[in-house]
């Protein structure tokens, strides 16, 4: 993933500072809302969460390198951003420059969701910098929310959430109660019929639309726009884990397993509608037209974080795992300077990514989680550490008065070799808990909407300082506890089979198919690969499959080649050829870097399923 970060740092960054401050009017908004001198507004009324999300992404990015020319950018519009705050603590450039007597009308104008991510941004830049400017002016905005409607008993729910897991986390940097009780407040605002002058009132989807119909406490599906759902429980599950609430967490584990029993694709991408950007009914997951949001994607990565906190199960990295590599991952093209907003499983071609998009929520998004992906690789409790995944990288934790530095080589996924070195600066007692992932014991995901044909052949292997150590199994982690010292040598060693998935057979866009997946991550045919083709290949039951280094552009990735029978129809359509040919399939993150193609990520088992003309 290392790479990954250095993309974002050089390119990705670099894309969303000139789009944000040269190519469109977000950086422009600020500066003319600190003039106060009746200017026009560009853009669209949330683009201020753009500027906010870049920043955080930025902070991240600092976290990880240091980089003096992009934090004197960062200062640079930070001191833009707080000369545009009101004097009572408000700010939003589209209404500073429309009229502010219009503020707080419409729930769905993404006032608090700009709030949010505002918010998260001061956060994030005073823990890498130490600078607070930005903090403040989020507290400030923070305060003046809070005094407006919890305060005032002034009923309001926030048309796209994202403020409620903001507030948790400003809670928990400054200690201040008002913050957590704020969060608390705008969840419990919801299925109460508060909902009004929004867009889930306005047009056919209803109050499922927001996950305003029911209050959330007793919630039990998954309805309406996947972003919106993922923020709002990523926020739950952070007040439940804050405040101890079991109301929120029974309903977020009632969600979540409707959520990944039934409307989840094989990629970890939710969200298969675009009419609402969101769900539809169980089981319908499409391929060629799967919205998979890459912001959802990110999303189910924040959300089923905090489900692993709250229960300590890792049931919610498996989840989190096939999202980070596969849906989400796929919404950066390999150079870091193009994106995908939506992330189908199959194409005719018509699909390509972009350089930016007029709602460009996705691009700042993918670049804050990628460069923030430390922060998941690690978890700690009072007497434990835990490795959720397997990313070369070095930390340093606190057991008690102990500081124990881990380091973690590996050249996962090409390989399933994981290596970590423990380093305690002196001799102390502790477990060290590794995640088993569920496609490394025969479920590739929790459920049963999918399945692996077969059995695996190979099983993992671990051991210390190179010979078989003891350990215990529970909630998904085998546990190693024992006096510790430094230079201690942990190597865990995962199957990276090929293994054959199928789906349930209620999800009637993968029948008689099967998709492709090796340690972590899913595959796909694609055109570039296969003389231009992905759509006219049979993959029968015995077909057999070998792992081949091989390369995207300057991606090095493990591709997986077979030999199946390939059809071909003449020009003018009288003959049919079948032969045997080679075929390479990728990971699915690296499709769409090579001009537009074909792609597939089930294939079929049958010729009926064949569609060789368009």
């Amino acid at each position: 993933m290392n790479p990954k970060l250095e993309k974002v740092a050089s390119t990705a960054l670099q894309v969303c500072i000139q789009q944000t401050e040269v190519e469109t009017g977000r950086i422009r908004n600020f500066e003319k809302a600190a003039r106060k001198s009746g200017e026009s507004h560009e853009g669209i009324y949330y683009d201020d969460s753009d500027v906010y999300k870049a920043l955080e992404a930025i902070a991240y990015s600092l976290k990880n390198q240091s980089d003096p020319a992009l934090e004197a950018k960062a200062d640079e519009w930070i001191d833009k951003i707080a000369a545009a705050q009101e004097a009572d603590g408000y700010i939003s450039t589209f209404y500073s420059l429309t009229g502010l007597e219009n503020r707080w009308q419409n729930m769905d104008m993404h006032e608090d969701y700009c709030a949010g991510h505002l918010i998260e941004a001061g956060v994030a830049y005073y823990q890498s910098t130490g600078k607070r400017k930005l903090l403040d002016v989020g507290i400030r905005m923070a305060d003046h929310i809070d005094k407006t409607f919890r305060q005032a008993n002034r009923p309001w729910v926030s048309g796209h959430q994202e403020i409620e897991l903001a507030l948790v986390k400003l809670y928990k940097l400054t200690e201040e109660e008002r913050y957590l009780e704020l969060s608390d407040w705008f969840l419990d605002q919801r299925g109460r019929g508060h909902g009004v002058g929004g867009i889930w009132e306005n047009k056919h989807w209803g109050p499922k639309y927001a996950q305003d119909d029911v209050p959330v406490k007793e919630q039990k599906e998954i309805t309406g726009h996947a972003v919106r759902a993922m923020y709002l429980y990523t926020g739950a599950a952070d007040v439940a884990a804050a405040k101890n609430d079991d109301g929120y967490m029974n309903a977020m584990k009632t969600v979540w397993e409707d959520v990944v029993y039934r409307n989840m694709y094989i990629t970890g991408g939710i969200g298969s509608s675009g009419s609402n950007e969101g769900f539809s009914v169980d089981y319908d997951l499409p391929n060629e037209r799967a919205y998979s949001e890459t912001c959802a994607s990110v999303g189910m990565v924040f959300w089923n974080q905090r489900m692993n906190s709250l229960e300590g199960d890792s049931k919610y990295i498996d989840v989190l795992e096939r999202s980070l590599y596969n849906a989400a991952l796929d919404g950066l093209s390999l150079q870091g300077d193009r994106f995908f907003y939506g992330n189908p499983l199959a194409s005719n071609g018509q699909h390509s990514r972009r350089a930016w998009f007029g709602t460009a929520c996705c691009p700042s998004n993918i670049s804050r989680l990628v460069a923030s992906v430390g922060d998941y690789i690690y978890a700690t409790s009072v007497d434990g550490i835990w490795v959720n995944l397997f990313i070369g990288s070095q930390t340093n934790i606190q057991m008690g008065k102990v500081n124990v530095p881990v380091e973690i080589k590996t050249n996962f996924p090409m390989d399933g070799v994981v290596n970590i070195a423990m380093n305690p600066e002196k001799k102390t007692t502790y477990s060290l808990n590794l995640r088993l992932p569920g496609w490394a014991k025969e479920q590739p995901v929790p459920g049963d909407l999918y399945r692996f044909e077969g059995t695996a052949k190979e099983k993992f292997t671990v051991t210390l300082n190179g010979k078989p150590v003891e350990y215990t199994q529970e909630n998904g982690y085998i546990t190693i506890s024992r006096k510790w010292s430094k230079g201690d040598i942990v190597q865990y060693s995962l199957p990276m089979e090929i293994r054959k998935i199928k789906s349930r057979n209620e999800v009637e866009a993968n029948r008689d198919r099967i998709a492709l997946q090796r340690g972590p991550l899913v595959y796909c045919l694609e055109g570039a690969d296969n003389a231009g083709r992905a759509w006219n290949i049979v993959v029968p039951a015995n077909t057999e499959f070998q792992e081949v280094e091989y390369q995207v552009l300057n991606e090095r990735v493990m591709a997986i080649q077979a030999n199946v029978p390939v059809v071909t129809v003449s020009e003018d359509g009288s003959t049919v050829k079948t032969e045997t040919k080679s075929i390479t399939a990728i990971p699915y993150y690296t499709w769409a870097n090579r001009g537009a193609s074909e792609m597939q990520v089930w294939l079929p088992t049958k010729v009926k399923e064949l569609k060789v003309n368009y």
